[in-house]
């Protein structure tokens, strides 16, 4: 799918409760996120303490940080009261390309490092470059996490200000050439390494998870429009707008939710431990970040959620700078 470019409008007529929902949307998860990590990293009772008890002075901050953030957003829609939505839709959409971008760059870095890794571990060629004890740190996923992939993922943040490719073309080639390598190595040289089939399926994961928020701002995600397409600009626009609400916005947070439900949920306990699959030292120590790939969807999910809940309310107001889609050339 291909969008065409338009102008899109700074200002316009006030739409302070569409604004004020949005933004106070985004404020809410970042402040989630954040006390997600208090909660998870430091201990800190969660805010539901304060209604089953057991509550602490940090969870005082925590309640805290929810409120900061909602002033800050109810602050901002105030502010800029003429700010038209579709130029919001364009801020939270920036912000989204270039959270996804990072994303790329962090996958791509750490599949290239710790496929190595894992083939220099395997091939015991550590033991003969560094000797058995420096070795032996290789073999860690505590180790290995927090000093070779989170230093990977902060370079892939820093690469993502100066690139503007998305990456999801190169990551499915990626994708192609890994298992080519497969098939090659397996049926041509007989050999093969768990490692290899880990560094597909974390490209693959990271392929389709990553891209699902950019396919929503492109209107490529398959639609059942058996009336969605006999309704004319304005209608649609109302239908998108609840759309996103009740089944776009609301899926994102069922799955923020449950997923980072505490520090034993399925994505919190896997990051916090640095867990790796049943292969142990013999595959890629990337596990704990396929779990936390189901988190990071539904948190870009969301974002664009919101940016195309702004977009919608527009097209419903009738407003300049609609974005019109057509399918691309095949």
């Amino acid at each position: 799918m291909a969008s065409t470019p338009i102008e899109i409008p700074r200002t316009g007529d006030p739409a302070i409760l569409a604004r004020l929902f949005g933004w106070c949307m985004l404020a809410v998860l970042f402040a989630f996120l954040v006390n997600n990590v208090l909660t998870v990293g430091f201990g800190i009772a969660p805010v539901t303490s304060l209604i089953s008890g057991g509550a602490t002075a940090g969870t005082w901050l925590e309640l805290a940080i929810y409120g900061v953030s909602i002033v800050i957003a109810v602050a901002y829609v105030m502010r800029s009261t003429t700010t038209a939505l579709r130029w919001d839709a364009h801020l939270v959409h920036s912000f989204n390309v270039y959270l996804i971008r990072a994303l790329f760059w962090a996958v791509f870095l750490v599949g290239i490092v710790d496929a190595t890794v894992a083939f220099m571990r395997v091939e015991n060629i550590f033991d003969a470059l560094l000797g058995e004890e420096t070795a032996r740190v290789f073999g860690k996923a505590r180790w290995v996490g927090p000093y070779i992939h989170m230093p990977l993922i902060a370079v892939g943040f820093i690469l993502a200000f100066f690139t503007r490719t998305l990456g999801f073309t190169w990551l499915a080639l990626m994708v192609v050439v890994a298992e080519l390598l497969i098939v090659i190595s397996r049926f041509v040289f007989s050999y093969e390494q768990a490692l290899m089939g880990d560094l597909v399926r974390y490209w693959y994961a990271a392929l389709f998870l990553f891209a699902s928020a950019y396919t929503l701002f492109e209107e490529g995600h398959v639609r059942v429009d058996v009336l969605y397409a006999g309704f004319g600009p304005t209608t649609r626009g109302f239908v998108n707008a609840i759309g996103a609400i009740a089944l776009g916005m609301s899926t994102c947070w069922v799955i923020i939710g449950i997923g980072f439900n505490g520090a034993r949920s399925i994505i919190n306990s896997p990051v916090a431990n640095f867990e790796v699959s049943q292969t142990g030292s013999v595959g890629m120590f990337i596990k704990y970040q396929m779990a936390a790939f189901l988190g990071l969807f539904a948190i870009t999910m969301l974002i664009q959620f919101v940016s195309y809940f702004f977009d919608a309310v527009a097209d419903k107001r009738d407003e300049p700078g609609h974005r019109d889609i057509t399918p691309a050339a095949h």
